[in-house]
């Protein structure tokens, strides 16, 4: 298998959500690869130059795919940044009698649901003989072999389902498209809307900035090739155990 060094990435990057990390990996992978044309898509676009799309829209996932298959530029790099811990109606279970059908349904469909019709839907435009990453946040709470606290059902249950999911996406696309890489990624603890409401019991050298956030995981990123898909990595790049 040819190495896929970070030079080549030429084409349209794709970035999914618009929350602190989506935005800093968009500015990010913009100042590191000038000959990509870097997008933003979120639910709520804030300019022009940002795509709408909503991952839990079976029609705007259609209309991604129509956008895509007419864009001349190829698509070189997907990465999914959304993602849900809490809500105005639920929070993260401290114990099982906390555990709520409407909570489980909802983080199932955002947090595991959510980039895998992603990936279906960017896979009509992709080709066997170009290289292609597709990237995904997912969380070191979604391990199942590194759970020694337990809680937080809705929330580890769908990050360890989005990680099977997208394992499995892996091994297909390595058999009918042996040049993408398909990489799940941990960002460490980041000062954003999503973890704002447990910041207290993280030390301050441990909180990352959205950009610091970013920084690190295109570092990973940028490291993996077609050999390493399918791979749960943190920041710092050490792996997790599923």
């Amino acid at each position: 298998m040819p190495e896929i060094c970070s030079e080549s990435w030429q084409g349209r990057a794709l970035v999914v959500g618009g929350g602190g990390i989506g935005r800093a990996l968009s500015s990010e992978l913009a100042r590191r690869q000038p000959s990509l044309l870097v997008t933003l898509a979120t639910r709520q676009p804030l300019s022009d130059r940002e795509w709408s799309v909503d991952l839990q829209s079976p029609d705007s996932l259609s209309q991604l795919t129509e956008q895509l298959s007419d864009d001349s530029h190829p698509l070189r790099v997907v990465i999914n940044a959304t993602g849900r811990l809490h809500s105005p109606s639920y929070q993260p279970e401290k114990r099982l009698q906390h555990a709520e059908q409407s909570a489980l349904l909802d983080s199932f469909a955002i947090n595991a649901a959510g980039p895998l019709l992603l990936a279906k839907s960017v896979e009509p435009v992709l080709n066997r003989d170009t290289p292609f990453h597709f990237a995904s946040l997912s969380a070191r709470v979604g391990s199942i072999g590194d759970n020694r606290s337990g809680g937080w059902y809705a929330y580890r249950g769908a990050k360890a389902a989005q990680n099977m999911m997208l394992r499995c996406l892996s091994l297909e696309w390595a058999r009918r498209l042996p040049l993408a890489t398909v990489t799940l990624l941990h960002p460490g603890t980041t000062d954003t809307a999503l973890s704002k409401p447990f910041q207290s019991f993280v030390p301050k050298e441990k909180l990352f900035s959205p950009e610091r956030a970013a920084r690190h995981l295109l570092d990973v990123l940028m490291q993996q090739t077609p050999s390493d898909t399918g791979r749960f990595l943190a920041w710092d790049g050490q792996a997790i155990p599923w």
